[in-house]
Parts: structure tokens; C-alpha cells; sequence
């Protein structure tokens, strides 16, 4: 099956160069630049029946890191120049009806796009969630590819898929042996983004590859609308004391996790959310868009007097103040702790991460429920909940 793809692709490649060599008719090669409003790490542009969708890499600006040429005709009517653009391409036929998926995240959008259908494969299934895999893994549907950094080849070139959706990490060496297996990667590095709605404006590419343009646009828009809303929502100075000063509540986040503690970055898309959320958020002086980890005594020593902390967990049973301080004595040392002004996400009970990538606004409120309660009066978290004793 995969020798007849790269064949059949290589095939391709020959038709359109012998096109271009013998006047064949080919569509214009003029591209029209498709403006994103927020993302900044990939681009479009729209051609004469295709478009390209270039991956800016996040580690090194300068350069790129993917570019698609996606076309719901046959690859021979594509551009010769298309065919040979200078970066790491892939020309996919659009809309993909079967995809390897590596992520929970990416597994809950295909889901929401009403296309959890075209789910072939996935990697890390216990950590999925969704009706739409668990119960496509059990019928046979979808194929159980294993670990996400090591996944099961042979399984891959069973099911051959027409798409791999794969995160890429920095310094990580690539894939491994799954480049050469002739499928295009689509490398998921929404993660990346500078802000919560560029990250989410992704959606908008994910349409596209999967035929379904038109509900990505409105769920995006949607999103959009609300997080802006909640976002001058959160700068109003409306129910401070005098009525004229928009309070800011000092923030912490997270929680010790094999001796360091990983809190995000000022530029990173969850500080950027922080701000957006009218908070105080004590590390976001810490240069860079992913985060960073300090030890105990960095953390204690700036943030011991946070007004809220918030912390995610995952466990069979609720996390409980008592619970928290036997795991580690010390962190009864924050006045958060002392006042009871922590709110715990249980991972094993939501959809945290498989939700708020695309859908900030949700979590975005969330915060302003915590931090402003007086803007959001009587209304109740999704994800967070205040810890019980």
C-alpha cells in the first residue's frame, strides 16, 4: 500500500513537470494572499483551484517549517512550480477522509468539525477521552498506533493513512521513521502561537485539509466574539470599590512535578491570556512563549502572597487542601493556601486540553468567574473548582 502511494505520487510529480514541458493547460500560478487575523505562525495564500498554507517554524522565525499545497482536484492539475516549492512540502488532496491523529487535543477538534469519522488511527488512546475514539477502537475502526514518540510503524503502513497529524518539538530530530514512510505529516505547532486566538484561528487550516471550511470559520468566529466580549469584560473598572480602578488580582499557577515547578512564560499563549484576564500574573516577566521551570524556593519566595492559585490535577479522588499539604508540607507557606483561595482543574474529570486550544473563550471565563466574581455573579466554571478541605 505505501510503495503504491510513493509511486503514485511520484507519478504525479512526472504528469505535472511534463505539463509544464509540453504547453499542457495548467491552472494560473498567481496566488492571492488569504489575510489570518491573530495567527502568525501560518500563512495562506489561494491559487486557481488549490491553496498553500506555509508553517512559519516557531523556533527560528527566519525559516519554515511546513508548506502544504492542498487541492480537491488531482495532483496533476496543480502548478508545476507548486510542485517543487522551495521547503519541506506536502501536496494533500483535500478533504482527508483518513487520518492518523496523535493528539487528544486534535481527536476532540476533528470531533467538533463533524469529522471524528475520518479518525483512521490515533496515538496514546488512554488519554483519550471522546465517544468518537473509544468507541471506533473498540468496533476496529480506528487502529491503536501506540506511543506518541515512538508509534507502532507497521500499524501505520497497515491502516495507511492519508494524512499524519504529529506535533513537532524543538531540538526533537524530526519523526523518525515515520518520514519515510511516504505519508504527509501535518505538523501541529498551533501551540506555538503568540496569543490564545491565533492559536485558535488554526481551526481555520484544519478545515480546510478536512472539506469542512465553512463550520470552522463560524465556530471561529464564535470563539472570537465571546473571548473579545469577556476580554473588555475583564478591564472594566465596573464593581471595583470606587468604581474607577479595574482591580488585578496577583495570580499563581501550577504546582510542583518531578522537582521543578513549570509555570508559563509572559508571551506564552496562557500569559497572554492571564493579561487578557485582568490579572496580576507573577511570572510574566519570564521571557519566551513556552514555560519555564523554577524550583520551590523561586516560586515561594515571588509568590508566596498570590492572591489566587490555580492548579490542575489528575486523580480518581477530588484534591483536598489536607491532601495537598501531605503531598508536600511546604506549600501551606502561600497565603493562598492559608485563606483557601485555590481552584483546582481535575484533568480526569473534563476536557480541559482537549477543549480550550481552540476554544479560549471557555477558558477565559472561567477566569473572570475566579478573579472578577463580581462581574460574573452566579455563574459557575467550567474547568476549576474551588479546592475543598
Amino acid at each position: 500500500m505505501i510503495i503504491r502511494r510513493i509511486l503514485s505520487f511520484a507519478s504525479c510529480i512526472l504528469l505535472v513537470l511534463c505539463a509544464a514541458c509540453t504547453g499542457g493547460k495548467a491552472p494560473s500560478e498567481e496566488l492571492t494572499a488569504e489575510p489570518l487575523r491573530y495567527a502568525v505562525n501560518i500563512s495562506c495564500e489561494r491559487g486557481d483551484g488549490y491553496s498553500i498554507w506555509t508553517l512559519r517554524n516557531p523556533w527560528d522565525t527566519a525559516q519554515v517549517l511546513h508548506r502544504y499545497i492542498l487541492s480537491a482536484t488531482d495532483v496533476e492539475h496543480l502548478p508545476a512550480s507548486m510542485a517543487a516549492v522551495d521547503a519541506p512540502s506536502s501536496v494533500i488532496k483535500v478533504p482527508v477522509t483518513h487520518a492518523g491523529v496523535a493528539t487528544a487535543v486534535h481527536c476532540g477538534l476533528l470531533d467538533e468539525l463533524g469529522v471524528g469519522g475520518a479518525i483512521a488511527g490515533v496515538c496514546e488512546k488512554q488519554y483519550i477521552d471522546l465517544p468518537v475514539v473509544t468507541e471506533g477502537l473498540a468496533a476496529g475502526r480506528i487502529a491503536d498506533f501506540g506511543n506518541g514518540m515512538n508509534p507502532n510503524i507497521e500499524r501505520i503502513m497497515d491502516v495507511a493513512p492519508d494524512v499524519l497529524l504529529l506535533t513537532p518539538f524543538e531540538h526533537s530530530g524530526g519523526y523518525g521513521r515515520v518520514e519515510r514512510l511516504g505519508i504527509p505529516i501535518v505538523e501541529c505547532a498551533e501551540y506555538m502561537e503568540t496569543s490564545p486566538l491565533a492559536r485558535a484561528e488554526w481551526i481555520r487550516f484544519y478545515g480546510e485539509l478536512f472539506g469542512v471550511e465553512v463550520r470552522a470559520d463560524s465556530i471561529f468566529q464564535a470563539v472570537e466574539q465571546n473571548y473579545l466580549a469577556l476580554k473588555e469584560k475583564a478591564q472594566s473598572p465596573k464593581g471595583a470599590p470606587d468604581d474607577s480602578v479595574v482591580m488585578h488580582p496577583s495570580l499563581l499557577t501550577e504546582m510542583l512535578y518531578g522537582g521543578q515547578w513549570f509555570v508559563p512564560c509572559g508571551q506564552s499563549t496562557m500569559g497572554i491570556m492571564f493579561a487578557d484576564a485582568g490579572a496580576d500574573y507573577l511570572f510574566r516577566n519570564r521571557q519566551g512563549s513556552g514555560s519555564v521551570g523554577l524550583s520551590f524556593e523561586t516560586v515561594l519566595d515571588e509568590a508566596q502572597d498570590a492572591d489566587v492559585w490555580l492548579l490542575k490535577f489528575n486523580s480518581a479522588k477530588p484534591l483536598t487542601y489536607a491532601q495537598l499539604a501531605a503531598d508536600y508540607q511546604p506549600y501551606t507557606r502561600f497565603r493562598a493556601f492559608r485563606e483557601q483561595r485555590i481552584w483546582g482543574c481535575d484533568l480526569a474529570h473534563n476536557h480541559f486540553y482537549e477543549e480550550t486550544p481552540f476554544h479560549p473563550d471557555r477558558l477565559l471565563r472561567d477566569l473572570l468567574i475566579i478573579l472578577h466574581p463580581e462581574l460574573m455573579p452566579d455563574e459557575q466554571p467550567r474547568y476549576y473548582h474551588p479546592l475543598a478541605q
